[in-house]
């Protein structure tokens, strides 16, 4: 189940639409049947998150909590039990997003899918702290965008 939290008031988004590319992103994964949590928030909280979790005093576009913390990129998720059917929580700040989305002149909403993918590239053990972890995340991510229609730069 995909649950969709919007605290923020300012930017609209249409959490329908989100859901359903979603829906679409997990079942081409695998993960039709795993739970995952997006909260849409403010600049001011998730600042608060980045500081307590990555020790940075400062907003950024998108937090990453995997429930499977030891997971590999490309690895599939092994379930125990039914509890493990979980993917993650995902914290995105919809104010950041939408400035970074409008000072590279992209579409809003094809930028915030593309920050969504990002974090479930992040949930399912992508990262980026080296070139070769950057390659084969871009690599997993550019697959998903193109999934969607969604053309980057």
């Amino acid at each position: 189940m995909i649950l969709i939290k919007n605290t923020q008031k300012k930017i609209k988004i249409n959490e329908s639409k989100i859901k359903s590319k979603i829906n679409l992103i997990l079942k081409k994964l695998g993960y039709s049947n795993f739970d995952l949590s997006i909260w849409f928030t403010t600049n001011q909280t998730i600042r608060k998150f980045n500081k307590k979790f990555r020790e940075k005093n400062k907003p950024t576009d998108i937090l990453s909590f995997p429930f499977h913390e030891n997971i590999k990129p490309g690895q599939k998720i092994k379930i125990s039990n039914p509890e493990d059917k979980v993917l993650g929580d995902i914290i995105i700040s919809l104010e950041y997003c939408k400035k970074d989305a409008q000072n590279s002149n992209l579409n809003f909403s094809d930028y915030l899918l593309r920050i969504i993918i990002h974090g479930i590239a992040h949930l399912l053990g992508f990262d980026h702290q080296t070139n070769e972890q950057f390659k084969k995340m871009n690599i997993f991510e550019n697959k998903l965008l193109k999934l969607l229609n969604i053309k980057m730069p």
